[in-house]
């Protein structure tokens, strides 16, 4: 697969395209109610296999909200869920999506908590918003283009540290 186009009726900001093309390493989010997303990878740059958009570099990413440039910071993704935090600074916000279970995310903006998310790096992405949250139109377009990017969730450390060493014993 490397175009994936979901079409995604939201709860509260009603119907939006999410458009992941891996082989380009680009992830588009619109939709009537929402500001139009593009977060993209480097042209000719080598895909990594485990991040949907192809790498976790910031030096090899762009993200605009609405037409404007805004600063992408996702984590190395190693061996704490923190990791694989992703943030985002545009507009005097800070937004943060960082994984809380095995397959989840969860959504802040300026420390408060919009939404938990849960992508598969396929595309397609459930989003389930905290109506004390108030999450607004941006949002819910940053979240859904997070979480196509990068997916959502991460192992615990004592899973990967579990793991690890039932490989070295025979």
């Amino acid at each position: 697969m490397t175009v994936a186009e979901t079409l995604v009726e939201d709860s509260l900001f009603g119907p939006l395209a999410v458009r992941l093309d891996s082989e380009r390493g680009e992830v588009t989010v619109e939709g009537e109610a929402v500001p139009r997303i593009v977060l993209g990878r480097a042209a000719g740059t080598k895909a990594d296999e485990h991040t949907p958009v192809g790498t976790r570099n910031a030096g090899l990413l762009t993200l605009t909200v609405g037409g404007e440039a805004a600063a992408l910071a996702p984590g190395k993704g190693r061996l704490t869920r923190r990791s694989f935090r992703v943030d985002v600074r545009h507009g005097g916000h800070v937004w943060r999506l960082v994984p809380d279970s095995v397959s989840g995310s969860l959504l802040v903006r300026d420390r408060r908590r919009l939404g938990d998310l849960t992508s598969e790096g396929d595309g397609r992405v459930l989003a389930e918003w905290r109506e004390d949250g108030k999450p607004d139109a941006t949002d819910a377009a940053l979240g859904y283009a997070l979480a196509t990017a990068f997916g959502t969730g991460a192992q615990s450390m004592w899973m990967l540290l579990t793991d690890a060493i039932g490989e070295l014993i025979p």
